[in-house]
């Protein structure tokens, strides 16, 4: 089984034990130089059974930062940590060297060097166009950066030379409007990013592994896949490198780059495939794999010599491990969510919406898990995320636990939300649990609804309640940024919540749609796409500065407005508040002015925030020694927090 996976992999003179690697991806756990946060996430998935991980961005110079620098020599001892807790695993590791251009600022805070003073997607100012003696420091930066590496142990590096970053800007026949021996022709294009490579070489040994990280844009009018193809042959013929890791995408639409759970797997190959073409180093794929099928296949039909697994090592650590010993349905599943990782990253620190383990090793993985000395008698209260991840945390450490659940099923309102456009996966972290606390030995009573005496009948050492929320009548609904005002709702007008939509629509829903927006999450880019589906015109309107705020850095807004604007049948009001809604119609103002204006709405959903349902947690308090309210029934919000919270309540329990 997994013939393809687990054969070894040769990448220049180094050896790699399988063909998963965990490609660079922010985590921003570690600032400057490598800490022990890090260093405990990455040895969490080289015991994982990983083959190759390739560090996150790591700047080789002060004009453009992220996380991670190698641009001193006081990079080399804390690197050296990593690479000796990882070295007894028999993972490789590498870094990959990275300048940014126009995307991120100088070590102080100042403006970044660039290839031209072309700002960039997200710049808040032009940057400063590197004259051709700064050009030169950061090519010589590269090649003190690596080695630096080398010294530090790793095995080596690859250049970040795509994602639009600064080797892709210098690439590009669009942003590259240098008219000196960087610019201009494909030859001077490409001058910068060679003789990276030659000072690479020159600056470590034949046994130090080199390779680059390079793809197209997501605009082929700035950078095309035969562009690269191109860039990677030449590299290849001088000898420069060992690998070829292929990516797509840039900030033009960014989530190319790690699409979620509205792409398909492999949703990349188009790319890679082109960009491949007549190369014999390794070459690395990406695209939404997150199992070893997915990489056996691709690596049986030859698409790539090496797969990427980095969310669904995020999301399950041992993914690798339990795979090969058979117990893949032991495997916490990426969702494809983007909300912890990606948008956690970006926020300021990485994360998982599934595991909350990530970036806390060291304190919350299952592992330190301790035994509990006497096990409790534990009573969990709600059967969706957060009661789960209770019982499953509590039956690790030993407890005898009990949950129920007054619905039939468990997995709570994420069983409506997964029936919402693109949004199908969101179930698979529910699926998951309820195996996982069937397995551990949990007593579930389903269709089972408990009171406080029902509960204190039970005689339970602790109670975790996890009873979620519901959301608001929508005939009660009041506006977060208003509400001194009364809205008006006739009698005959058509009003849902997105809860009404996803499980019961109506059959007749006319020919538009109005969906007002007060939280700014995934909830109302679902409604508006299910009725866009069902070819309903429809009006977003929203208190917010812009389209579901909450979930633009997963990149996942971007991917669903493309969709609907696709279909023609999406107009976004921002700053806005509804004074009425009537039978056809409703009547929005601007936030801070007083002309309303009519929209047509013979529907009208209301996305608010829920309501909390934690009444016999109130019952119950003073009366349970060990009590705790975890999930939407604290604060209604989403699956991040309220597997977290459940986590911890399991954890706590004495």
């Amino acid at each position: 089984m997994y013939k393809h996976v687990f054969s070894p992999m040769r990448i220049g003179a180094v050896e790699v034990p399988n063909r998963i690697v965990r490609t660079a991806h922010a985590t921003r756990l570690a600032t400057g130089y490598v800490n022990d946060d890090l260093i405990a996430y990455h040895l969490a998935r080289a015991k994982g059974g990983a083959g190759l991980s390739i560090l996150e961005s790591t700047s080789v110079h002060p004009s453009s930062t992220f996380s991670l620098s190698a641009a001193d020599d006081g990079a080399i001892a804390p690197m050296r940590k990593l690479v000796d807790a990882i070295a007894p695993t028999g993972m490789k590791l590498f870094t990959q060297l990275w300048h940014g251009g126009y995307t991120d600022p100088a070590a102080d805070g100042g403006l970044p060097w660039a290839v031209t003073a072309l700002a960039g997607r997200y710049s808040v100012a032009p940057p400063i166009p590197m004259t051709t003696d700064q050009i030169e420091e950061v090519i010589d930066s590269y090649g003190r950066a690596a080695a630096r590496m080398k010294a530090a142990g790793l095995d080596g590096v690859e250049v970040l030379a795509g994602a639009g970053y600064l080797f892709s800007q210098f690439f590009s026949p669009v942003l590259n409007q240098r008219t000196d021996t960087y610019g201009g022709s494909f030859d001077n294009r490409i001058r910068a990013f060679l003789a990276t490579l030659r000072a690479i070489r020159a600056a470590t040994s034949p046994e130090f592994a080199l390779g680059v990280r390079i793809g197209s844009s997501s605009d082929p009018r700035i950078l095309t896949d035969d562009d690269v193809n191109a860039i990677a042959l030449r590299a290849q013929s001088e000898g420069l490198i060992d690998f070829v890791n292929i990516t797509h995408g840039d900030y033009y639409f960014h989530v190319d780059r790690y699409a979620g759970m509205d792409a398909p797997l492999g949703y990349q190959l188009p790319h890679s495939e082109r960009v491949s073409q007549g190369l014999t180093v390794p070459r690395i794929i990406v695209g939404r794999y997150a199992t070893l099928d997915d990489a056996e296949q691709a690596l049986k039909e030859g698409q790539a010599d090496m797969v990427n697994i980095v969310r669904g090592m995020i999301a399950d650590p041992m993914l690798v491990v339990k795979s090969r010993e058979g117990r893949g349905t032991e495997v916490r599943p990426c969702i494809g969510c983007n909300q912890g990782c990606l948008g956690g990253a970006f926020a300021g620190r990485m994360g998982c919406a599934v595991n909350p383990a990530v970036g806390y090793e060291r304190t919350l993985s299952d592992e330190s898990i301790v035994r509990a000395a006497v096990p409790r008698k534990v009573l969990v209260v709600g059967g969706g995320v957060a009661g789960m991840e209770a019982a499953r945390t509590a039956l690790l450490a030993g407890h005898h636990v009990t949950l129920v659940e007054a619905m039939s099923d468990l997995g709570g309102l994420l069983n409506c939300a997964r029936h919402l456009p693109k949004l199908h996966a969101i179930g698979d972290i529910a699926i998951w649990l309820e195996s996982e606390i069937y397995r551990l030995g949990a007593e579930v009573r389903l269709s089972t609804y408990m009171d406080a005496d029902d509960v204190l009948a039970e005689q339970p050492d602790a109670v975790i309640v996890a009873t979620g929320s519901q959301p608001t009548d929508a005939r009660e609904f009041r506006q977060t940024a208003d509400p001194a005002a009364e809205l008006r709702i006739s009698r005959d007008a058509t009003v849902l919540t997105p809860l009404d939509l996803a499980t019961a629509p109506p059959q007749e829903m006319g020919r538009t749609a109005l969906v007002f927006d007060d939280v700014g999450h995934y909830d109302a880019i679902g409604c508006c796409e299910a009725l866009i589906n069902r070819g309903i015109e429809v009006t977003y309107v929203t208190r917010h500065l812009m389209f579901a705020p909450a979930v633009e850095t997963t990149g996942r807004t971007q991917a669903a407005l493309r969709r609907m604007h696709g279909a023609g049948r999406l107009r976004i009001v921002t700053q806005a508040a509804l004074v009425s809604i009537d039978k056809g119609s409703a009547e929005v103002r601007p936030l801070f002015g007083t002309t309303a204006e009519s929209v047509p709405a013979d529907t009208v959903v209301l996305v608010g925030y829920r309501q909390s349902q934690n009444e016999i947690w109130d019952a119950l308090r003073g009366r349970v020694d060990q009590l705790h309210l975890v999930g939407d029934a604290r604060s209604a919000r989403d699956i991040q927090p309220a597997i977290r919270e459940g986590h911890l309540a399991g954890r706590a329990i004495v």
